[in-house]
């Protein structure tokens, strides 16, 4: 490998920093305290995205799980063959797309307006179609992708993911979750191990 390949890979630490920093100054604080107010009183929560994208959203409804808030993710393609019954009026639905354009999950967020479902939009583009569908909408920011070409999803992964620590970390405070609770539920792994030999 020589310098300059070594150079540009490190870059990608430097170039999804910025993007998180840019990020924490365009999220509107009304919008995220609706959003973790939402999140901490919803009977269930479903995500869903596509790509990585999709990915982070699977990683949302796990975090949400380990704080015993009922979640799971939905996949674009089965939520509209049947997969949306999961969802019920007063529910909340996360949808994120960074361009907020993504075909498979503009249908999702109509049928869930139809259910009475609240919907909580992650995306870039305060214009999108996912923005103007949905009930909350929380920004983001991305500067830049970590690749030379600028197009694989990794700075928008990784700032996708930020929000979703930063909601969790707020609906965690908001239910007074406990160690103790998730001592319960995570008896495996270090983490487990530490928690419940106290």
């Amino acid at each position: 490998m020589t310098n300059e390949i070594f150079e540009h890979a490190m870059a990608a630490f430097d170039t999804e920093g910025e993007s998180l920093v840019a990020t924490k100054g365009v999220i509107d604080r009304v919008s995220f305290e609706k959003a973790a107010e939402a999140l901490a009183t919803a009977t269930r929560i479903g995500t869903a995205g596509c790509g990585h994208t999709g990915i982070a959203c699977q990683h949302l409804a796990h975090l949400m799980c380990c704080i015993e808030r009922p979640a799971r993710f939905i996949s674009p393609a089965e939520a509209v063959h049947g997969g949306l019954g999961y969802m019920q009026k007063g529910d909340v639905m996360v949808l994120a797309s960074r361009g907020g354009k993504t075909d498979e999950l503009l249908p999702i967020a109509d049928i869930c307006k139809r259910k009475g479902v609240t919907v909580i939009g992650v995306t870039e583009n305060p214009a999108s179609p996912l923005a103007e569908k949905s009930d909350i909408v929380i920004l983001m920011k991305v500067t830049k992708e970590c690749d030379k070409y600028n197009c694989q999803g990794t700075t928008s992964f990784s700032v996708t993911c930020g929000i979703f620590d930063a909601l969790q970390t707020a609906v965690m405070e908001l239910t007074e979750f406990q160690n103790e609770e998730f001592a319960v539920i995570h008896p495996g792994g270090a983490v487990g191990k530490r928690l419940n030999n106290k």
